[in-house]
Parts: C-alpha cells; sequence; structure tokens
C-alpha cells in the first residue's frame, strides 16, 4: 500500500448476501438511489460487464465518468485505475470493489525507487504509462496510453532524452516503432510476460487461418509473431473490422466477452500461457465480482482517496498527454 494514500480498508467477509437477490436488480437499484456510475474494464468477468454503464480502457472510463453528473464513481478494475478516476473527479467518490485489486505492472514501479532512478537522468523527459500509480504520475511529464505511446514520442525533438516507464516491453515496443534510444524501467505486467510461444504455434497449428492480436506489454517474442499490435480498443476494433472469421487474443482473456458479443459469428480463442490454464487471467482484476460491486456500492466503501496535492500534480502530465494527442490526432 502506496505511503500517501488515505484508504478504507474495512472488508466484506463477515457480511451475508440474502442468496434470493437479485444482484443486478439490487444494483441498478442502488445506483439510481446513490446517483453512480459503474465502470468496468474490458478485463472484468462478464458478468460485471454486462452491468456497467461504460466498458473500456482505464483512462477512456476515467474520462467517461468525469463527464458525467454521478455523486459516486464505483470503479470494477485495479487500484491504479480507480486513482486515476480520482485524479480526472476530484469531487467525486470513487469506489474499488476489492481493496487488495492490485496491479503487478504499477508494483513493478515503487515511486521511492523510481525517483532514485529519474535522479540519474536530470536532462531526461519523464514519459508514463497510464497503467501505474498517482504518485508516479505525479513524477512525469507526459501520460502516455498502449494506443498513443508511439505518437507522444514521435511528437517529441529527436534531440530530447527520454525515460520510459514503468513496462519496459510497451517502451522497448515503443523504441523500435519510433527508432528512439529511450531509458526504459524495469517492469512489466505479469498476464502479457507469461504467454507461450510454443503453445500459441500449436494453436495457429490447429486453426491456420486464425490471425494473432497480441497487446504491446507482450514480450518482442510474441509480438514478432502478430498479425496486429494495438490496445485492448484497439485489438476490438480490429477483430471487428477484419474480413478474417479467427483470432487468437494475446492479452488478458476477459476482452473475449466484448468480442463475442460484437461478432457472435466469429470465433476467438485466448492465447494459452507457460502453465497448465487455458487462458491468462489477471488475478487482481478477478478480485472483483458481482456480489462485491454490491457490497461496495450498498456501504459506500472500500473508498479511493489520493491527496490534494498529488492530485494537482498526476493531472498535469495527463493534460499534456490529451492535448498533444487532441492536436496530433492520436
Amino acid at each position: 500500500m502506496d505511503t500517501f494514500e488515505e484508504i478504507n480498508v474495512k472488508g466484506f467477509a463477515d457480511e451475508f448476501i440474502d442468496p434470493s437477490l437479485d444482484l443486478f436488480d439490487e444494483i441498478e437499484k442502488l445506483k439510481k438511489e446513490k446517483n453512480a456510475v459503474i465502470l468496468a474494464h474490458y478485463y472484468q468477468e462478464p458478468d460485471i460487464q454486462d452491468i456497467a454503464d461504460y466498458i473500456g480502457d482505464s483512462l477512456g472510463l476515467s474520462q467517461q465518468a468525469a463527464k458525467t453528473d454521478a455523486d459516486i464513481i464505483v470503479f470494477a478494475g485495479v487500484h491504479f485505475m480507480a486513482e486515476t478516476a480520482k485524479i480526472l473527479s476530484p469531487s467525486k467518490k470513487v469506489l474499488l470493489p476489492d481493496i487488495k485489486a492490485g496491479c503487478s505492472l504499477a508494483d513493478s514501479c515503487p515511486p521511492h525507487l523510481f525517483k532514485k532512478f529519474k535522479e540519474q537522468y536530470p536532462d531526461h523527459l519523464v514519459i508514463t504509462y497510464v497503467n501505474c500509480t498517482a504518485e508516479l504520475k505525479a513524477m512525469s511529464d507526459i501520460v502516455c496510453t498502449s494506443s498513443n505511446a508511439v505518437g507522444i514520442v514521435e511528437s517529441l525533438p529527436p534531440e530530447q532524452n527520454i525515460i520510459f516507464g514503468p513496462d519496459k516491453n510497451l517502451g522497448a515496443y515503443v523504441a523500435k516503432k519510433t527508432g528512439r534510444d529511450l531509458v526504459l524501467w524495469n517492469g512489466s505486467c505479469m498476464v502479457h510476460e507469461i504467454f507461450s510461444r510454443e503453445k500459441i504455434t500449436k494453436l495457429k497449428e490447429r486453426h491456420p487461418g486464425a490471425k494473432l492480436l497480441a497487446h504491446p506489454e507482450c514480450e518482442e517474442v510474441i509480438l514478432q509473431m502478430a498479425d496486429y499490435i494495438g490496445s485492448t480498443t484497439g485489438i476490438l476494433k480490429y477483430a471487428s473490422k477484419s474480413p478474417d472469421n479467427e483470432f487468437i487474443v494475446a492479452t488478458e482473456a476477459g476482452i473475449i466477452h466484448q468480442m463475442e458479443k460484437a461478432e457472435p459469428s466469429k470465433k476467438f480463442f485466448p492465447a494459452p500461457p507457460n502453465n497448465n490454464c487455458a487462458c491468462n487471467d489477471c488475478p487482481h482484476m478477478k478480485r472483483n465480482t458481482l456480489e462485491k460491486l454490491y457490497l461496495c456500492l450498498k456501504n459506500g466503501y472500500p473508498e479511493i482517496t489520493v491527496p490534494q496535492h498529488i492530485i494537482e500534480k498526476a493531472v498535469v502530465p495527463i493534460e499534456r498527454m490529451l492535448e498533444i494527442s487532441a492536436r496530433l490526432g492520436l
């Protein structure tokens, strides 16, 4: 838990839920009663995606919530996502169904260590991937997403030295696409690092017409095999527009729910990891359940709060990214 956070960590373990309750119905009632909006990341379980008001990537969801007149934001995602929602909607109450829903990538870059790392490169501009803590955003010059990272880097003068963090795989992908010599923080996402090249190759042999769609957080060996590389939203759009009918999806398997809803006649196969599982689920994302979402909305906790001085610093690099993206049409 980051030192600057002030969060309510009271759990729900002892609270009984009447098994006869229709949770979908009860959540809809509570949502109206409390003027709440529910955000669900693509990696959430299907029930949560189906009850949500908005489904999408983390930054896009926070932007959607900021445009609403809701008093409460329930973010079915992970901790850093709820922080971003608070940064963009400081006057709204932000809830996270499970306070332990963290992120291996965000955790791989402790702010106090990144501060020392940054001090080694005083002439470098700091670009951080949005999948990081509020405190890390507050230490950055520009924030980026997986869809605009290449464009953000290309928008800067060639002579500008750049630190890119926290994801080394996304950073390596950006460096390769832009030809820039980026200083990379050695962080990664556990979900995107354990896809098996051998198992994907065998899956492609069984489905020779299937296109491999990969997120740029994957390792280079997987990206080299991919027919398309893009963000979760990009992967969804590609699969929808493509004339192909079969796809192997190298990102968290939760996205397949939306892919199947959008294109029911097409077939989607989760890329297998280096273990005995059939697909690659994020254990942090899957900590959220429909029951926890109901209790969180009913009780008004766990609440995510971010100190005002962090909000004021963290919103600046986000606004810089949005300005660059708008200017360049990214």
